[in-house]
């Protein structure tokens, strides 16, 4: 009889709500956990998700909501600019990299190859011009190539002046993170940093790199970044404009 009033006064782990925020309805995932004894929020591009503890209030939930509500209108809406400017694959479009914008240059041909730069220009061949979700795919792995180039120069550039030297670099394509770093010295950087100028590049491999030596965020960790990268602060801010961390 317990066992049964129990489970019929647990709520469910997972619910979609809708609420006023500033102003603004907004729709959110609601998850409860056991494990959790803070109520935490997190925005991507699938939207606004909350986490909290499995019988927290609906009082102590909606404090938070309230309290954060121009943060999350605020980052809901800057995601939603994101989508709106989506790259539609098409000749002519305008693509982001290392902080400049090119263009793509779509060219039918007989034989697909592999992607080149010239003149701020992506030319690319491919045999089908309408194909959207193959031409995505192509510059993708362009992006992929050159990520890998870039970013390992910028390792090899800066790991010798910092005394360290990750075990592993590989790519991600994490959507919350700019990079991350392993307690076993594994650094993972987001392909998608490759779009950004390289002065944000140069800042996250510095921030990866100094994990190395201080695998936290601590005034220590700080002083080892800014030994190396004095105007972090000024590029951590540049960041956060483009809703993900480092």
């Amino acid at each position: 009889m317990l066992n049964k009033l129990r489970q019929a006064i647990t709520p469910p782990a997972v619910e979609q709500r809708s609420i006023q925020l500033a102003g603004t309805p907004v729709t959110y995932t609601l998850k409860r956990s056991s494990k959790r004894r803070s109520i935490g929020l997190r925005i991507d591009d699938r939207g606004l998700t909350v986490n909290m503890p499995l019988r927290a209030s609906e009082k102590w939930l909606h404090s938070v909501l309230n309290e954060k509500a121009d943060w999350v209108v605020e980052k809901l809406g800057s995601w939603q600019s994101k989508k709106t400017a989506a790259p539609q694959w098409l000749d002519g479009e305008k693509l982001a990299f290392r902080g400049e914008i090119i263009t793509l240059r779509i060219i039918p041909a007989l034989f697909a190859s592999p992607p080149q730069l010239r003149g701020g220009q992506l030319h690319i061949h491919v045999v089908d011009t309408t194909d959207e979700i193959k031409i995505e795919k192509v510059v993708t792995q362009w992006y992929r190539r050159e990520a890998e180039r870039v970013f390992a120069e910028c390792v090899a550039h800066y790991a010798p002046l910092m005394q360290v030297m990750p075990k592993q670099l590989k790519l991600s394509s994490a959507r919350t993170q700019w990079g991350s770093c392993t307690s076993r010295g594994g650094v993972r950087l987001n392909w998608q940093l490759v779009k950004m100028p390289l002065h944000l590049i140069d800042y996250v491999v510095v921030h990866e790199l100094a994990h190395l030596v201080e695998m936290n965020h601590s005034a220590a960790f700080w002083r080892v970044v800014e030994s190396t990268c004095p105007d972090y602060a000024q590029c951590r801010a540049e960041l956060r404009r483009y809703g993900i961390s480092e």
